[in-house]
């Protein structure tokens, strides 16, 4: 079981359907997935500088004028690498743009290995992550926490389900899921309450990146899968109906952003620009051009209590 710390709900990515069938690439190792139909023409709505919270960025982020953000992009539609192969794209990154904007700042994204972020935020190679880090325990020890969306876990298989899976009970089964997440401790979970009533275990395959889960329950090649649920639903949309969402979203928890523990004022600046975001409106119309509204929040908080 992985730990706590590296965990992830907030694991996204689809291609669309011929590349899912064909080439699911993207891993925290090598080349990032991509999506050549998602919705990344809307410009951005304009934001203004609010200087009061610009103050609040310590001298040694704000001297650039630059951000830099460590982000694993293999999680479409959060964070994942566009059709021409470089750009970062996603609802994370022109929601953060925005906030990076309206401290008067630039946001320049980097791709990581998911599980580094963290300590590269405390090492100082990168000043924030924003990579749909769903806030816990584990992680407020390590870093401040800036809340600013929300997501539960979903399953999927693929249309019609002809394996009949059902999530309470998929007792045998095999199901894909991203290593290093949330969903790797529930289906664990179930997989020991599987064998504590005498049945077989679920077959738990693990992929390195979404994508390739993803493309594995398209293909067949496993039963169902699990993801954040922005992510599946952004799956089922770019899949052309190879797959459809199964049972309901559970376990909903806030995302944050990730700033070092010694930066306090630095995370207070972040909460204020996403809730003058709100305020405006900018933060409804960014994630409305993605379809992921549902998650939104309308109180960006400094390390949220959490379970």
């Amino acid at each position: 079981m992985p730990s706590p710390f590296l965990s992830r709900r907030g694991v996204a990515a689809a291609l669309a359907a011929s590349a899912l069938l064909l080439s699911a690439c993207g891993d925290d190792g090598g080349d990032a997935a991509t999506d050549d139909a998602a919705p990344t023409e809307a410009a951005l709505p304009s934001v203004s500088v609010d200087e009061q919270l610009a103050a609040l960025v310590p001298e040694e982020v704000a001297e650039d004028g630059v951000i830099t953000v460590g982000s694993d992009t293999t999680y479409a539609p959060s964070e994942f690498i566009a059709e021409d192969g470089e750009t970062i794209v996603g609802f994370d990154v022109d929601l953060f743009s925005l906030v990076a904007q309206k401290l008067g700042l630039e946001a320049e994204f980097r791709s990581a290995d998911f599980g580094s972020i963290i300590a590269g935020v405390g090492s100082g190679r990168y000043e924030v992550g924003v990579s749909s880090f769903t806030i816990n325990p584990e992680r407020l020890a390590q870093a401040n926490m800036v809340s600013y969306y929300s997501a539960g876990t979903q399953w999927a298989t693929r249309k019609g389900n002809p394996d009949d899976v059902d999530p309470d009970n998929a007792c045998g089964l095999a199901v894909a899921v991203q290593a290093n997440t949330v969903q790797v401790d529930d289906i664990t979970a179930r997989s020991q309450e599987c064998e504590a009533n005498g049945e077989e275990p679920i077959d738990i395959q693990q992929f390195e990146a979404q994508s390739d889960a993803t493309a594995a329950i398209a293909s067949g090649r496993v039963a169902a899968g699990l993801a954040d649920s922005p992510v599946m639903a952004y799956a089922v949309q770019q899949t052309n109906g190879q797959l459809e969402l199964l049972g309901d979203i559970y376990e909903a928890a806030p995302y944050g952003y990730v700033v070092p523990q010694a930066q306090t004022e630095f995370a207070e600046a972040l909460a204020g620009a996403v809730r003058a975001l709100i305020d405006e409106g900018a933060y409804t119309e960014v994630l409305e051009n993605w379809g992921v509204e549902a998650g939104a929040i309308d109180d960006p908080t400094v390390n949220p209590t959490v379970g």
